[in-house]
């Protein structure tokens, strides 16, 4: 079993900066694939960035490439999400989510899901 516990957002003003955590439990991630996700007011939960545990390769949704960047910390078995320029176009709860090692953005393709951090950016 896994648990995942997001932490970090809040309210930020528009061109800010926030750093989100997902903290993992229960087991070592090292053989998995790491992901944030998003959905914002109304809309479908969307794929952010992954990042592949063991070899620490890392891909982000093109909308995204230079503006937020995914890490991680082997010692605490948690990833982070730095996001920068911030937009209200940004405001969503933010999900990480663990797999099997895979290269992909669908949802169904992760097991295991934390309940998610409120970001809010105002204008």
């Amino acid at each position: 079993q896994v648990q995942l516990v997001e932490s970090g957002g809040g309210l930020v003003e528009a061109g800010g900066s926030l750093r989100l955590s997902c903290a993992a439990s229960g087991r070592t991630v090292s053989g998995y694939t790491v992901a944030w996700f998003r959905q914002g007011p109304g809309k479908e939960r969307e794929f952010v960035a992954r990042i592949n545990w063991s070899s620490g390769n890392t891909y982000y949704l093109d909308s995204f490439k230079g503006r937020f960047t995914i890490s991680r910390d082997n010692a605490k078995n948690t990833v982070y999400l730095q996001m920068n320029s911030l937009t209200p176009e940004d405001t969503a709860v933010y999900y990480c989510a663990t797999a099997r090692t895979l290269n992909g953005v669908n949802p169904k393709d992760y097991d295991y899901w934390g309940q998610g951090t409120q970001v809010t950016v105002s204008s």
